[in-house]
């Protein structure tokens, strides 16, 4: 077991889950470091390294927008400790990346704690079309890449025909400069951040589990990017 723990969950992560239950998110916050920076990014590098195919993928048709998402952040990350230099970057634990416009998401899971998911509007859903996901909480990126909202959410009982529609009204609705973010939370056997198989459930569960996702537009892409900052506590 992977053992990284955050000191304690932001405050506006320890009330009550609704769902979808987003809320306006200043136009700069949708990126984050805390104090569990420098191990998890380790973990990040080495599952990018040893497990790619699993963390990490990148359509085509969408590497306009995963260097749109990469280009935004950049902008960002002088204001949350980083050195933003002419083609790399000096991380805020020392390390210095590389900037890499030809493979926009690995440079991201290289920089930043939060995954980042890219979905684009084709019909009348978005579709996850990129993303580099090295910390899933009980899914697998093989089986939710090129599907709807509706087809990622399939195993989720509380995604009803009702919440479904109003996520997908987020998604429409969600505009350039205000992003929105929510929360989620549960209890853990295993504190390992990289979960893609099913959540155990037992007598004992020891370590609490939150996600701030945040989602945001594109200005020029018009893509949606759905980002997920990972926290792991003792209960």
């Amino acid at each position: 077991m992977n053992l990284i723990l955050q000191q304690s969950l932001p405050a506006a992560q320890q009330g009550d889950v609704k769902l979808p239950g987003m809320g306006p998110c200043a136009p700069q916050d949708w990126l984050r470091v805390d104090d569990a920076y420098k191990a998890q990014m380790a973990y990040r590098e080495k599952l990018l390294a040893e497990r790619s195919e699993a963390v990490l993928y990148q359509s085509d048709a969408a590497l306009e927008a995963s260097r749109e998402v990469l280009e935004e952040a950049l902008a960002i990350l002088p204001g949350i400790g980083f050195d933003v230099c002419k083609g790399h970057v000096i991380c805020p634990d020392g390390r210095k990346v590389v900037v890499d416009f030809d493979a926009p998401l690995r440079s991201m899971g290289h920089l930043v704690q939060e995954d980042i998911c890219i979905l684009e509007k084709r019909g009348a859903e978005h579709v996850l079309t990129a993303a580099v996901l090295c910390f899933p909480a009980n899914w697998r990126l093989a089986e939710k890449v090129e599907r709807p909202l509706t087809g990622i959410h399939d195993p989720v009982d509380e995604y009803d025909d009702n919440i479904a529609r109003r996520v997908q009204r987020l998604f429409d609705g969600v505009r350039v400069g205000q992003p929105l973010w929510r929360f989620n939370k549960l209890t853990y056997a295993d504190a390992d951040l990289h979960q893609p198989r099913r959540r155990e459930v037992g007598a004992e569960m020891p370590f609490l589990r939150s996600e701030r996702q945040c989602i945001l537009r594109l200005p020029s892409t018009d893509a949606v990017v759905f980002t997920i900052h990972s926290f792991v506590v003792r209960a």
